[in-house]
């Protein structure tokens, strides 16, 4: 096994401050940004002067690549970016100031115009990839696509490989009729989904066989009330009785609460009304906060004691707060230090109970 060598530059970083590092951390992305900004504005003159025919390349793209060696995926952001820039130079800006990034001047770029480029620009601030995604939905309305349900050809297995009649069967969904087409090449099997107007988002997903056969049957079933088998309808449905379900066992959502028992507020147990009313106040978000604000991560929440379990905090309401798991493990490695591990194994879950 080949040993890594420690650079002056790892030792310098080993012996941070957790303050210190943070700030350098910030500190290095603010450069890089800067640096970013440089070489977009430097691609603008180069591009306009088309001074990479002199070097002998075709385009400024493979002059990128080539000479500047960067990535493919690399040259196409900050080439789209210093076109864009030419424009409309504000873009420059905003990406070194941090408030919008690369992907999001590459998702607006078609879509910029003299007209709205101020309000486009202004309204993608801080968003995500989802978020501007969205903007240019609302923007650029598509139409909704056609339900297709399509047999991907087996693939080639070795004799040994487990379940070697499995198929899988693509399915792309919408609010339209579902129709059957040919069969095709096979296709990447991650889910994808991707909005193409208000209210409207287009889903392709890869299913198994039985996945399919269970959809067909659901259709079959449900002819009376949607003639058309319409797929999307079916989904929307089976999420609603589904997320209805899993409500209930893990926040304690009902219809018709009942009225709270007196429960034993040194127990681990926590009731369903008391789920309820900590969900409900914590409004389904990790409850954590930090320097910089809230964390609002959905996924992977857990009821956490305030005063944790193992050092004496009672299951009650006001003791308890939803966290999601790097939250809830990351305040019982602050809380309990080395005893951590010795805790864990003399009883599961006593710094924050999951929910499952």
């Amino acid at each position: 096994m080949v040993e890594r060598r420690m650079t002056s530059l790892d030792c310098a970083v080993c012996h941070m401050s957790d303050q210190a590092l943070l700030e350098e951390a910030r500190g290095a992305a603010i450069r890089e940004r800067s640096a970013t900004t440089r070489l977009i504005a430097l691609l603008m003159e180069v591009d306009a002067r088309r001074l990479y025919l002199g070097e002998g390349y075709s385009s400024l793209f493979t002059y990128c690549t080539r000479e500047l060696r960067l990535s493919e995926h690399a040259a196409y952001g900050r080439i789209q970016a210093a076109r864009t820039a030419r424009r409309f130079p504000r873009v420059l800006e905003l990406f070194e100031s941090g408030d919008v990034t690369l992907t999001t001047v590459c998702l607006l770029a078609p879509h910029l115009t003299p007209g709205n480029h101020q309000a486009l620009l202004n309204s993608s601030r801080h968003h995500s990839k989802r978020d501007v995604e969205g903007i240019v939905a609302n923007l650029r309305p598509q139409p909704a696509a056609p339900t297709l349900i399509r047999k991907l050809p087996q693939k080639n297995v070795r004799r040994d490989a487990p379940n070697p009649r499995l198929v899988a069967a693509e399915t792309t969904l919408d609010l339209t009729p579902v129709a059957v087409a040919p069969a095709v090449q096979p296709t990447s099997p991650v889910a994808t989904m991707s909005p193409l107007a208000p209210e409207l988002y287009k889903l392709q997903v890869t299913l198994r066989c039985s996945t399919h056969e269970k959809l067909r049957r659901v259709q079959a079933l449900l002819r009376h009330t949607l003639p058309d088998g319409d797929v999307a309808a079916i989904i929307d449905r089976a999420l609603t009785v589904l997320l209805s379900d899993l409500e209930r066992t893990k926040a304690g959502r009902t219809e018709q609460p009942r009225s709270s028992r007196e429960v034993c507020r040194r127990s681990r147990h926590i009731p369903a009304g008391m789920k309820r009313l900590v969900w409900i106040r914590d409004q389904g978000l990790c409850a954590f906060v930090g320097t910089q604000g809230r964390c609002e991560e959905r996924a992977f929440l857990e009821f956490h004691h305030r005063q944790p379990y193992a050092a004496g905090g009672l299951t009650v309401v006001e003791n308890l707060e939803l966290r999601c798991r790097a939250h809830n493990l990351y305040e019982a490695e602050r809380y309990f230090g080395d005893r951590l591990p010795l805790l864990a194994r003399e009883s599961a879950g006593a710094v924050g109970r999951v929910l499952k």
